[in-house]
Formats: C-alpha cells, sequence, structure tokens
C-alpha cells in the first residue's frame, strides 16, 4: 500500500549498525544505480515513518578534481590537496517506491544537511562545511535539491577521473553544491581547515 502521509521522519545513521545490511538490500533493489561500496570516509543515512523505511542517502568522500566546484570554491591546487577532505559526495538518494508524498525529497535534503557535519566529525573526527553531488540531466531535473536551495555549479566533462584521451567516454552530469557554513570558503581555501571551529 502507498505511503500519501508519513506524520514524523525519523533519521536513521546506518553506518557500522546491525541495519546497514538493509540500507545496502534497498539500494541495491530499487535505485537505478544499484548499491556500490563507498571507498574512504562515508555515511549511510534512513528514513523511517510508520515503521517502514521511506528513504535512504549515502555520503562519500568528494572527487579529486571537479572543475565547476573547483571554480566556485576558488581554491589553489595545494588548498584542495589539504581540504577536499571537508566536502561530501551525495552518491546516492532513494525515496522508495512505495512512498508518495509531495516534497519529502527536499525535506530530507534539508534535514540531513543539518547534522551531516556533527555525524561526519563523530565518525572521522573533522566536520564537513560543502556538499555536491551529480545529477544526470536526462533522467532527472534536480528539482528537490533546487527546492532545498542546493546550487548549480556547472557540468563535468564526461571523461571521468582516470581519462587519458581528453575525450567524453561517459555521460555529462550537472553538479550541485550546498554550502553547510556562509564561511565555506575561507575554510577551503584556507590552508589548515583542521584549526577552525
Amino acid at each position: 500500500m502507498p505511503l500519501r502521509a508519513l506524520g514524523p521522519i525519523d533519521v536513521q545513521l546506518v553506518r557500522r549498525t546491525a541495519d546497514e545490511p538493509l540500507f545496502h538490500s534497498l539500494m541495491e533493489g530499487y535505485h537505478y544505480l544499484r548499491y556500490e561500496q563507498p571507498v574512504g570516509e562515508h555515511l549511510k543515512y534512513l528514513m523511517w515513518a510508520q515503521g517502514r523505511p521511506v528513504a535512504c542517502l549515502a555520503w562519500s568522500s568528494a572527487p579529486r578534481h571537479l572543475a565547476s566546484r573547483d571554480r566556485f570554491i576558488g581554491w589553489s591546487a595545494e588548498a584542495r590537496r589539504r581540504n577536499i577532505r571537508w566536502i561530501a559526495y551525495n552518491t546516492r538518494f532513494l525515496i522508495l517506491p512505495w512512498v508518495e508524498v509531495p516534497h519529502l525529497a527536499s525535506h530530507i535534503l534539508g534535514r540531513i544537511a543539518r547534522r551531516v557535519s556533527e555525524d561526519w566529525a563523530c565518525l572521522y573526527g573533522h566536520p564537513i562545511y560543502f556538499l555536491e553531488t551529480f545529477i544526470d540531466p536526462e533522467r532527472f531535473r534536480g528539482t528537490c535539491y533546487r527546492a532545498a536551495n542546493w546550487v548549480l555549479l556547472g557540468r563535468t566533462t564526461g571523461r571521468g577521473k582516470d581519462d587519458q584521451t581528453h575525450r567524453p567516454n561517459r555521460s555529462i552530469k550537472e553538479v550541485w553544491g550546498y554550502p553547510l557554513t556562509p564561511r565555506f570558503r575561507q575554510w577551503l581555501q584556507g590552508m589548515d581547515a583542521c584549526s577552525h571551529p
């Protein structure tokens, strides 16, 4: 039966918990890209309502080189090398197919944005200052990210991180970003973000 009215939504951080396999199973079964094990630092969230899972979000370490993001931040190559870990990349976002609630996706993005830095710090010992994601414009319009005040930063080149040919070899994605603090550029451009509050 579809869920059209949810009531309270509980957010559960499932990284390193007994519910992490459920997260993997839901992503594998219902996300068009299926589940992929993140490399490096990462967080996984399950959202629950009425005792049922309603959404999943996965976050991981950010890609090293992303031209539109790097221009938006305005950091040097050295600052990027030192401070890239202060960015989290939204690798997967899934609203489960039995959920039919308007504006739920943007609401969830807002809820997670308010807590992801603290959760990251609890698990990995440092905060996050900026969020980013890719959207395939042939499949999606980015409506929920726009509604949650994310900013369209540009597009990828379609060449991937190991490109040797300088020609597109994959679909071109939109790059969206969300600063978690008004001073994100100061922290990310600085040489030692670790000292910041």
